[in-house]
């Protein structure tokens, strides 16, 4: 899980991101290579191009 500082893991943050807005692990991870940890830009980002919710 969280290092001894209290910071994500690249892996925690990817999972987050999967479950919090439906993009695939893949995604997710290149999200995280190409834009850092900021996680308000990568929920931005992310929903942009997570596929639409299912009704």
């Amino acid at each position: 899980m969280a290092d001894k500082d209290d910071n994500p893991t690249l892996d925690d943050v990817v999972k987050r991101l999967v479950q919090e807005t439906g993009v695939s692990e893949a995604q997710a991870l290149e999200l995280v290579y190409l834009i850092g940890l900021d996680w308000g830009s990568l929920v931005r980002e992310a929903k942009l191009i997570a596929p639409p919710p299912r009704d």
